[in-house]
């Protein structure tokens, strides 16, 4: 048993120590270490008198908020259990995500996307903070659940993964071995219902730093801005990226002293050009494992190409189908054990038999975490990455399960079957037809029934129709073979760019789309484009232009026909 997480000590901590410096910086305001501190309780006493306590599940809706930060504190310091959302979300998932976990109380400033469950109060954040009250004092079992992440699942929904106090306290003692100096500012760009915004909150909680949180997406403060371009209004001090988005940003980080890379494969290209002269932490880990489980520490003299070595706390074993040991350079799958892996996943007792097995080497209950990723350790003990055994996808950084979005997809009508596949960093979606079925309508019903039921980062870019779906020789869907098809797809039913303008768009889509573009009448969502291209397309013709252009132009003008009329339109910026 132990009274509240350490880390809230931390935050008393700061709040004496550092009152007046920033902890807390967002577009709707900004937070200093005493005014987080008296915010916390604040919403302590708001979470309070709505039931929150040990046991009762708290849904987190505060998005990119100051706030989102207090939110949490207040929510582990009653020892209750946390469930990150996006009410902005379809209304179908969200409805999902609080029911499945039980939540009781959500915390936000509007009620989510659609009907919210009876059993779901809402609770918009306090107006002020509680000081004439002292801290609550609650005595939290290290077993007791203190948040939930839902990751992408093989069912068509998403899954729940169960991560206890004992935990996270684990992963905050490996994370404050990391000796970091403190003050300073630190990017969090990471969407609040993933971990990696967890790993950012506490890697700069724990070290006194102010947490900057900005929108990958281009969600400045004016709306306009691209990611490089609130990178630099920050000056960071530590930079926590994914490596595709840090790819877009390597102009915008020459203040920092610290660059942490997770999500995906580093780039030997990227690591050449940036890790020179300061320190580069390439960090790897499942939600399952409590954030994360392995990092490569260049402070510690670790190649940042690998996936480096467990964290304190953390053991890991490279092992064979037979779940046997492999020699130094032999590839196996990846599994986590020790104090930091996860519950399981909330109500699927099968599915957490399945991924979460006993430990035969350390015994006494413990379990270890298959991850379903091949390595292959060096003989100096660090861990190369070497892809999947599966077919999950990571993409920019996210968990995708192409069951889900298969299957999601398959409830729309007119179409006999479906395939994930990823083209560079595109997520899309071959479709196959109903005999006789219009074909251009089909695909627009497609890609709308996966935007009304799948969150942002999981719906498809690009839909393609096909015959039938190719398989390799061992019977599994050809995914190389439809990112080849996706590539052949050029529209047709438009016009070439006839303006210096068009030509000006058409040129800038075709570099981030990775082939030509010629068709101004093709909608850009519509053809492989995301939030995440959205951007660098607008920052690519912000710069080219001198238009303070902005991603709602986009959104308004999604065709290069269209957005040239815009830019046509437009004075130049002063």
């Amino acid at each position: 048993m132990n009274e509240q997480p350490p880390l809230l000590d931390t935050v008393r901590r700061w709040s004496t120590e550092t009152p007046d410096a920033t902890a807390v910086q967002a577009a709707d305001g900004s937070l200093t270490f005493a005014e987080l501190h008296e915010a916390t309780l604040g919403f302590c006493g708001a979470l309070a008198e709505a039931g929150a306590a040990p046991g009762v599940v708290v849904a987190l809706g505060l998005e990119r908020s100051r706030l989102a930060l207090p939110g949490l504190l207040a929510t582990w310091w009653l020892g209750a259990t946390a469930v990150p959302i996006s009410v902005r979300d379809p209304a179908d998932r969200t409805g999902f995500i609080l029911g499945d976990s039980r939540a009781t109380i959500l915390l936000a400033h509007r009620p989510p996307n659609g009907a919210m469950p009876r059993a779901v109060r809402l609770v918009p954040p306090p107006v002020g903070s509680d000081t004439g009250h002292g801290p609550p004092v609650t005595t939290v079992h290290d077993r007791s659940c203190a948040y939930v992440i839902y990751t992408s699942g093989t069912t068509g929904w998403p899954k729940g993964v169960d991560v206890s106090y004992g935990a996270l306290a684990t992963f905050l003692t490996a994370l404050g071995r990391l000796g970091m100096p403190t003050g300073g500012n630190g990017v969090n760009a990471v969407s609040p219902t993933f971990d990696g915004w967890l790993w950012c909150a506490l890697l700069y909680l724990l070290h006194g730093q102010s947490m900057a949180l900005l929108d990958a997406a281009g969600g400045g403060r004016d709306g306009a801005s691209d990611l490089a371009g609130q990178i630099r209004e920050v000056a960071p001090r530590v930079v926590c990226l994914t490596p595709s988005l840090l790819q877009n940003c390597v102009d915008a980080v020459d203040t920092a002293e610290m660059l942490v890379v997770a999500g995906e494969p580093l780039p030997a290209a990227l690591a050449d050009r940036l890790a020179p002269g300061r320190r580069m932490l390439n960090v790897y880990g499942p939600t399952e494992t409590t954030i994360a489980a392995t990092w490569a520490d260049s402070a510690a003299g670790d190649d940042v190409m690998t996936i480096g070595r467990p964290l304190p706390g953390y053991t890991v074993y490279v092992l064979d189908p037979a779940g046997l040991p492999v020699g130094d350079g032999e590839v196996g799958e990846l599994y986590v054990t020790g104090p930091a892996v996860a519950t399981g996943y909330r109500g699927r007792p099968a599915l957490t038999a399945a991924r979460f097995v006993p430990d035969p080497w350390i015994g006494g209950g413990q379990r270890m975490y298959r991850t379903g990723d091949l390595v292959r350790r060096r003989p100096d003990g660090q861990l190369v990455y070497h892809g999947r055994t599966d077919d999950q996808i990571k993409l920019r950084g996210f968990r995708i399960e192409p069951l889900e979005v298969e299957q999601v997809a398959a409830a729309a009508t007119d179409i006999r079957g479906a395939a994930a596949f990823v083209r560079g960093d595109v997520l899309g979606l071959a479709v196959v037809p109903a005999p006789r079925a219009d074909v251009p309508a089909v695909l627009t019903l497609v890609r709308d029934h996966c935007a009304a039921k799948l969150p942002e980062h999981m719906t498809p870019a690009q839909v393609i129709a096909v015959e039938s779906i190719p398989t390799t020789n061992t019977g599994k869907v050809d995914r190389a073979a439809l990112a080849a098809m996706a590539d052949a797809c050029q529209p047709t039913h438009g016009r070439g760019p006839a303006t210096d303008t068009e030509r000006l768009v058409c040129l800038v889509w075709g570099e981030l789309l990775e082939r030509p573009f010629t068709d101004v009448e093709a909608n850009f969502y519509e053809v492989g484009g995301h939030s995440l291209l959205a951007a660098r397309s607008i920052a690519e013709l912000r710069a080219r232009t001198g238009l303070a252009i902005s991603v709602r132009h986009l959104l308004a003008a999604p065709t290069a026909a269209e957005l040239a009329c815009t830019l046509d339109e437009m004075e130049p910026a002063r």
